[in-house]
């Protein structure tokens, strides 16, 4: 294998307890004639599938509906009413340490993640005045949750003497599929409602991860909340801090990557909606889109759960009747809203990059974006202003759209008050309604990497997965199990993956978590 052919190697971060997934033994290559692979969706699950079947010699063709690859955090061009060309996109994402096989994947172009800038902390702000951080928070567990506690202001000692420790034991060994068999059928809000987690830092901690799903707590399963902490905090020492893209997210990652597949044989078919799958007389595929249809020996389906569900009701011949039913249960958690304004004044100086609210309506980040990409520093440095970004999860289904996008801009007013005298030059809304949501009990439902048929298999952060990965890397993950999945029917050997340990840290908190297991049996 020539060294431009090479894939690249798994690499963890610093935790030395990071977990190693090898793949299925196999060749290097594919031999004989290149087996072909439809990927379907070009986000991050269908660009990992792809990455990892094009390096080993499989004819992939990626087809992507939009005009973009990355999908949720893709990126496209807009011109601003100031004539200047801008890249808009669907907001800030935040790349933790802790998303190992997502960062492998960005190494192909860019192997020492130069790409990638760190923002020094993780600020959150409550309306009350209340403000926390991570910055000073140690990062190996335990001493990151006891140093959380004793560093934050949210937390008092009446605080931690009303918890109820035997509730909040599950969070000390998180494994995966038992945290789901325990904590699925059980909502986020009741889970902390029974640890009478202190009020003040339910807002500005735990809110944090069961937001990131763009689900309200009660909507959301407590085990993906607890699975969260578990990546994020108590089962890995990579800590809460994050890496940002320096550039827009489509000349930062994903035109590279572009270049990259195209480098390994890949065809990549932008602005193609599939509009059917359907079985051919040989066992293959074939793939329908609007120019006419294509045989493939096997299919990757690396698309959002409405985009599943449609397809796979569109393509009756896929799967069997149970599978397809799965499918079709999949639900969306409710619509968000990103708004970009370009000001002409800057906001205060000591304004972070990246800020996590509470209690301000529906506003749940504020993101500064010249503090970090170079393109609205570009347009801040010639203008004299500030790109500012705010964030709504979860809005209610039946809310205006028009009242909402003013109450957020209120918002702003109320956290940034030099904002209010600031003259928008532009700005852009966002409304998505795409995002997976994983309900109180949905665990066992959703559809895995495998289905029925072992020439199709599925990927992204919609599906269901018994490691412990979330968001992106979930998709990432998952994108690189599917390809693994196909690439053992040709005897080739797969990407090999890292995650966070599987379990708790240290045999005294497993030892006590299991005891807690018993009590409350």
């Amino acid at each position: 294998m020539t060294p431009a052919h090479r894939p690249v190697a798994a690499r963890r971060g610093r935790d030395r307890r990071a977990r190693l997934l090898p793949p299925a033994p196999g060749g290097p290559r594919v031999t004989g004639p290149r087996p072909t692979t439809a990927v379907v969706g070009g986000g991050i699950a269908g660009l990992a599938a792809a990455t990892a079947l094009a390096e080993r010699g499989v004819a992939v063709t990626l087809y992507e509906r939009e005009a973009h690859l990355g999908g949720r955090a893709g990126g496209w061009p807009v011109v601003l009413s100031d004539g200047t060309s801008v890249t808009m996109s669907r907001g800030f994402h935040a790349f933790f340490r802790q998303y190992y096989n997502l960062r492998g994947l960005l190494r192909r172009t860019d192997p020492g993640l130069e790409r990638l800038t760190g923002l020094p902390d993780y600020p959150l702000q409550h309306s009350s005045g209340l403000r926390d951080g991570f910055r000073r928070v140690p990062r190996t567990p335990p001493w990151s949750a006891l140093g959380f506690a004793a560093l934050s202001p949210s937390f008092g000692l009446r605080d931690l003497r009303g918890m109820d420790p035997l509730a909040a034991l599950p969070l000390l060994d998180v494994r995966v599929p038992e945290v789901y068999e325990r904590l699925d059928g059980v909502s986020a809000h009741d889970f902390l409602d029974a640890v009478r987690f202190p009020p003040r830092a339910r807002h500005l901690a735990f809110e944090v991860f069961s937001r990131s799903f763009f689900a309200d707590p009660r909507q959301l399963s407590a085990a993906e909340m607890v699975l969260m902490f578990h990546i994020y905090f108590l089962g890995s020492s990579e800590g809460l801090l994050f890496d940002v893209p320096r550039a827009p997210f489509p000349a930062a990652l994903w035109e590279p990557l572009a270049a990259y597949l195209v480098r390994h044989g890949a065809g990549i078919r932008t602005s193609t909606a599939v509009e059917h799958v359907g079985r051919t007389a040989d066992g293959g595929f074939e793939v329908a889109t609007a120019d006419g249809q294509r045989r493939h020996d096997t299919v990757v389906l690396a698309l959002d759960a409405a985009g599943l569900r449609s397809l796979v009701a569109r393509s009756d011949r896929l799967g069997d009747a149970p599978w397809r039913d799965r499918v079709a249960r999949l639900r969306n958690a409710p619509p968000f809203l990103v708004s970009r304004l370009w000001l002409d004044r800057p906001v205060a100086p000591d304004r972070p990059g990246f800020l996590g609210t509470s209690g301000y309506g529906g506003l749940d980040n504020i993101s500064v974006l010249e503090r970090y990409e170079d393109e609205a520093a570009r347009w801040a440095r010639r203008t004299g202003g500030s790109v500012v970004e705010l964030h709504a999860y979860a809005v209610p289904a039946r809310a205006s759209r028009e009242v909402e996008q003013k109450r957020l801009l209120e918002q702003l007013y109320r956290v940034y008050p030099e904002t209010r005298t600031a003259t928008v030059v532009d700005v852009r809304h966002e409304w998505r309604s795409d995002c997976p949501l994983f309900p109180v009990g949905g665990y066992g439902d959703r559809p895995t990497v495998r289905t029925p048929d072992p020439g199709l298999v599925l990927a992204g952060d919609l599906v269901r997965s018994d490691l412990p990965v979330a968001l992106m890397e979930r998709a990432a993950t998952t994108g690189f199990l599917a390809a693994n999945a196909l690439l053992r029917r040709w005897g080739v050997r797969g990407q090999t993956l890292w995650t966070v340990p599987g379990g708790g840290r240290g045999a005294p908190l497993r030892a006590l978590a299991r005891w807690g297991e018993r009590q409350t049996a």
